[in-house]
């Protein structure tokens, strides 16, 4: 199928994009790697009037650490570039150990990350590991800006916090606390296929080895990422070992998540996968974050 017919803008900077975006609002939409926006157009699901083609803005392709140790990422960085980049890997391993389980290669040299964080795409990777990141998102538009936490940034199946004249325009991650493990584990019917539900976990170990961090989010468990409390709250204070960490990983597949069931995973396969691939993130984070102290 082919796309309504639609009018076609493409900026050549962030002001003049925010120009745009003020003007048309509702009727616009950002194009970014293209990566899903062009599917669904084609499909014709969405109808915009208005497509704003972002591919001319640099400034929101830039990639930078920042002077406390985290980084700043602009909308536009392309998938392959967090993949590949020494300074994404230096400053935020997680990210980089994620980036391979994106889709393909073809799709990682178009795809943007800002594209995918508003795509708000339950069963993609980047928006659970900004959230297990605890990133916040820079939201522009004429006049002004606002900051928002990436877990705040997510409200409802492929719904975000932006306004119709805002753009996404950089995220900001912030560094890891000394001596945290990481670790992002998911499970696909074949690699590159979308995850039937994934796990992020960082998890922060004092000299004692006792936690006094931990995060556990999950992907494709629920209409957004899933960001536990009980589970994580039960290894701070203590020392995690394999059978406390277990035991959280089981508390979140069976108290914190709630999977639907689709045409590849039941609901139950979806609680099982959460319980395992939450027990294999938290204990290999757990490992990294003893060697830290090792090293």
């Amino acid at each position: 199928m082919k796309p309504a017919p639609f009018e076609y803008i493409a900026p050549q900077s962030l002001a003049e994009a925010l120009d745009v975006m003020d003007q048309y609002g509702y009727d616009a939409k950002l194009l970014a790697g293209g990566q899903s926006l062009i599917p669904v157009m084609n499909f014709r699901l969405a109808q915009p009037a208005v497509i704003v083609d972002l591919n001319g803005v640099s400034e929101l392709a830039r990639l930078s650490a920042n002077g406390d140790g985290g980084l700043h990422i602009g909308a536009m960085v392309r998938h392959s570039q967090l993949e590949h980049s020494p300074t994404v890997a230096a400053k935020a391993p997680l990210v980089a150990e994620t980036m391979p389980h994106v889709a393909h290669p073809q799709i990682r040299n178009r795809g943007t990350i800002g594209g995918s964080l508003a795509h708000a795409d339950p069963a993609a990777e980047l928006p659970a590991i900004m959230v297990a990141l605890q990133a916040r998102f820079r939201l522009q538009r004429m006049g002004g800006e606002r900051w928002v936490h990436a877990v705040d940034f997510y409200q409802a199946l492929f719904t975000t916090a932006l306004e119709p004249e805002e753009i996404l325009v950089e995220i900001v991650v912030p560094p890891l606390p000394a001596h945290t493990g990481y670790a992002f584990h998911e499970v696909a019917r074949r690699h590159g296929d979308f995850a039937q539900a994934g796990a992020a976990a960082l998890v922060t170990l004092d000299k004692r080895g006792v936690c006094r961090e931990a995060r556990l989010v999950y992907l494709n468990v629920g209409n957004i990422p899933v960001q536990t409390q009980e589970a994580a709250a039960a290894l701070v204070g203590a020392t995690p070992t394999p059978d406390l960490i277990k035991a959280a990983a089981q508390t979140a597949a069976q108290k914190e998540i709630d999977p639907a069931g689709d045409i590849h995973a039941s609901a139950d396969y979806k609680r099982h996968l959460a319980a395992v691939l939450g027990q294999r993130a938290l204990q290999q984070a757990v490992t990294r974050a003893k060697e830290s102290w090792a090293s």
